[in-house]
């Protein structure tokens, strides 16, 4: 089977993300904006996931777009987090770049499939 770049990527960042979570409820006791974190860290790779046993390009596409969203959001929650001091700028940069990327490869894939569709 062919090697997925965003579904691994994607999953690796879901496994930093679940860390994450741990981290803000444990040491920094932080329980509101972790779990929304949490909420849509993890589900990038779910709706990726879902898109690749997609029943049509459309319904892939639906779902690619929804990781897009979770991606976006993910990283909203994660610059509320440093801004807020539950993370250090270096903890948000490592895991703040991870999430860019993901959106640009997520980006890049749903503007070549609108235009094959």
């Amino acid at each position: 089977m062919k090697e997925n770049v965003i579904q691994q990527k994607s999953f690796q960042f879901a496994v930093r993300i679940i860390n994450l979570y741990k981290y803000l409820i444990n040491d920094k006791r932080e329980f509101v904006l972790s779990k929304q974190l949490l909420r849509s860290g993890t589900s990038i790779g779910a709706n990726i996931e879902e898109s690749i046993g997609g029943q049509s390009e459309k319904d892939f596409l639906a779902k690619l777009s929804i990781s897009y969203k979770e991606a976006r959001e993910t990283i909203y929650w994660l610059k509320l987090l440093k801004e807020t001091e539950y993370i250090s700028e270096v903890e948000f940069e490592s895991i703040h770049n991870e999430a860019e990327e993901i959106c640009k490869i997520l980006a890049k894939i749903i503007i070549t499939l609108k235009n094959k569709i």
